[in-house]
C-alpha cells in the first residue's frame, strides 16, 4: 500500500477502535509494514493537524478523537477536480481562505495519476484580475492588519463570542463598537460581517476590508437570527448558497 492510502487507512482503523488506543506493533502488522514506518506515518499525521494523540505506560498507545474527524467521503474524480479548483480559486482576502486552502491541498494530496493532473489542469485555467482601485491597493502592514481581523471574525462567528471593533466608515470617521456576530453577507465581491450592534442598538453589516481592528471580548454572544438582522436592508434578499443550503436543517 502506497503512503497516502495507507495515512487515510491509519486514520480509519484509529477511528474503528476509539476510545481505545492501538499499540504501533498492532498497526504495523495490520498493515504489513515496519513499526518504524508506522511511527513516521503517525508523526506525519499530528504534524498535518490530524487529532492523532499516544498515551504512555500500561494499556498505552495511539488514538483519535473521532468527533474531530470526518469519515472517508466518496468523491469522484470530477467532483474532487472541482473542489480541488473551486477551493484554489477562493480569494485569500475572504472569510474561512486559510482553511479553504489547506482543504484544497489535503483532497490533492489524495489524489494520484489522471484525477490529479486533471484537477491541476482546471485549477490551472481559473484566474481572477485584482482590483486596482486606490481604495483595493493596500500596503503590506494593512494586508497583515486584514488577516488578523479576518481571523477574529472567524472565530468569533466560530465560537459564538462578542467582538469588539475599531472600524471605519464609508466617510471616513473612525469609531469603536461591540458586537454580537450574527452571519457573513457577501455582495459584489464585497464581504460584510451582520452582526447586533450594541453601539446602535440594531443590526449592522461591517465591511470586512473597513475593519481596522477586532479583538474577542471572550464574552459569549447572545444568538441573533440573521435574516431578522438583514430585514429592511440592501441585503434583506441574500439567499444561501445552493452548496451550503444541504447543510443547514
Amino acid at each position: 500500500m502506497d503512503r497516502t492510502p495507507r495515512l487515510y487507512a491509519l486514520v480509519e482503523e484509529l477511528r474503528a477502535a476509539a476510545p481505545r488506543p492501538l499499540t504501533v506493533a498492532a498497526l504495523a502488522a495490520r498493515f504489513e509494514v515496519s513499526t518504524r514506518t508506522v511511527q513516521r506515518d503517525l508523526q506525519a499525521l499530528m504534524a498535518a493537524g490530524v487529532p492523532v494523540r499516544t498515551t504512555t505506560g500500561r494499556g498505552g498507545g495511539w488514538s483519535i478523537d473521532p468527533a474531530m474527524t470526518l469519515p472517508p467521503i466518496r468523491f469522484t474524480p470530477d467532483e474532487a477536480s472541482a473542489l480541488v479548483a473551486a477551493l484554489a480559486a477562493a480569494d485569500a482576502s475572504a472569510p474561512y481562505a486559510g482553511a479553504a486552502r489547506t482543504a484544497a491541498q489535503k483532497i490533492a494530496a489524495s489524489m494520484s495519476g489522471p484525477a490529479s493532473t486533471a484537477a491541476q489542469e482546471l485549477a490551472a485555467r481559473i484566474v481572477a484580475l485584482p482590483a486596482r482601485t486606490a481604495e483595493s491597493v493596500r500596503t503590506a502592514e494593512s494586508v497583515r492588519t486584514a488577516e488578523s481581523v479576518r481571523t477574529a471574525v472567524e472565530r468569533a462567528l466560530t465560537e459564538n463570542t462578542v467582538l469588539r471593533l475599531s472600524y471605519l466608515d464609508a466617510a471616513g470617521r473612525e469609531s469603536d463598537r461591540t458586537v454580537e456576530p450574527a452571519g457573513l453577507l457577501t455582495a459584489e465581491g464585497k464581504w460584510y460581517l451582520i452582526a447586533w450592534c450594541r453601539t446602535r442598538r440594531a443590526g449592522r453589516g461591517f465591511r470586512l476590508d473597513r475593519i481596522m481592528a477586532a479583538t474577542s471580548t471572550g464574552e459569549p454572544a447572545p444568538p441573533h437570527d440573521l435574516a431578522a438582522l438583514l430585514l429592511g436592508s440592501a441585503g434583506a434578499d441574500a439567499v444561501r448558497p445552493t452548496a451550503l443550503a444541504a447543510l443547514t436543517p
